[in-house]
């Protein structure tokens, strides 16, 4: 491996060491990119939710002007609970050109290209700047975004173009769909199994509520929009966790799940959340409370996420074709914090080192191909902001 390659794996090792899972306070990872930042004379800074317990990184290489590109990547990582893995999940592992470990691929990968080049770029002289935008919370809702941007509103300059360092195997993505994520809490009454109608199972009910949703899903998958570009070509619905209940022999007095909503561009989802709540309120809610007055479904929208469409991402295209040849864009399904970008008109695309395909997966991984890859296209783009004014 030449030595910037050694740099990108060391930094990787030291990222995906931090478990850095979303929702947590994320101290420690932050740490790690503004060690990396500061041995190099980089000064960071940081803008934080309002816990306090987790924050964005934001750096700059190059002048402080308006132009230049900002590299925007996540630091948090999904859970590995209940995941069967075969090696440790916050240690890389190399297997082969393999390197496995949480995070690798999804994002910390990009993550660790970006930090590795940062020597390089030094040496450049950039005549347009770098900006490291380094988010929290983005698997959930990315909730670091809005965050981010109003801190980067305060800055006396603007970028010029957004990458978003999602794995793409190294292909630009104009376009991907939103989604929003969604919490419903249904509040039943316990009484004995022996007799369960004198209490209001809020499982029952759940199921039924899910059910609907369910409904929605089958409807979507039946209509798919003609010549859609994206897969699947329609919304799709999806109820990923669910919790309640005491006992076996105890009507449950409540159940609560976690559901989302992932839209084609172009669409807000309110119609399927409308739809739920109406459910709710004129069917499921007045049965309930015939036997418990109290009883009560209440669904929240806990984050939502912009989709990715092309209106802003010429100029980002262009950029990315002249440095690469690439003559396609393609769009995913999958969301990212590009939505955001986008939404306040920055020209935005997604491209990064990677499968998304070993996302989220237990013994995910990043080959050092594509790590290598990462860092060539990186240095191109430093040549090219140093080469012109």
């Amino acid at each position: 491996m030449n030595a910037n390659l050694d740099a990108a794996v060391d930094i990787l090792s030291r990222l995906v060491a931090c478990p850095s899972v979303s929702g947590k306070p994320n101290h420690d990872i932050v740490g790690i990119v503004r060690d990396v930042l500061e041995v190099r004379g980089i000064p960071s800074s940081l803008s934080f939710d309002e816990s306090g317990e987790r924050a964005n990184v934001f750096a700059t290489i190059g002048p402080s002007s308006d132009g230049g590109v900002v590299l925007c990547g996540h630091m948090d990582v999904v859970p590995v609970d209940g995941q069967h893995w075969k090696t440790d999940p916050f240690r890389v592992t190399r297997i082969g050109d393999r390197l496995h470990g949480r995070g690798t691929v999804d994002m910390k990968g990009f993550l660790a290209c970006v930090l590795a080049s940062v020597p390089a770029w030094q040496e450049m002289e950039l005549s347009r700047p770098i900006h490291i935008a380094f988010t929290y919370d983005e698997e959930i809702g990315g909730f670091g975004m809005p965050v981010l941007l109003r801190d980067m509103a305060k800055r006396d300059f603007r970028p010029g173009i957004v990458i978003v360092g999602e794995p793409t195997t190294m292909k630009i993505v104009s376009g991907h769909k939103g989604a929003i994520e969604l919490h419903t809490v249904v509040t039943g009454l316990e009484a004995h199994s022996c007799n369960p109608f004198n209490g209001v199972n809020a499982i029952a009910y759940a199921m039924r509520l899910i059910s609907r949703i369910e409904e929605h899903a089958q409807r979507c998958a039946a209509d798919p929009v003609a010549e859609s570009p994206y897969d699947p070509p329609f919304p799709t619905l999806n109820v990923g966790r669910i919790n309640g209940g005491t006992a076996r022999n105890i009507t449950s007095g409540w159940c609560e799940f976690d559901w989302e909503i992932r839209m084609l561009p172009g669409d807000d989802g309110m119609d399927f959340v409308d739809d739920i709540r109406r459910y709710c309120e004129r069917q499921l809610v007045p049965e309930m409370r015939e036997r418990c007055p109290e009883a009560d479904i209440v669904t929240t929208i806990e984050a939502r996420v912009p989709g990715l469409d092309d209106r802003h991402a010429g100029d980002a295209i262009d950029f990315v074709r002249g440095l690469t040849g690439l003559n396609s864009a393609d769009v995913v399904s999958f969301g990212t914090d590009a939505g955001y970008f986008s939404e306040a008109a920055y020209s935005t695309i997604v491209f990064g080192p990677g499968s998304i395909e070993r996302a989220h997966k237990p013994d995910e991984y990043i080959e050092l191909g594509e790590l290598a890859e990462g860092l060539e296209f990186l240095g191109k783009m430093g040549r090219q902001l140093a080469s012109s004014l």
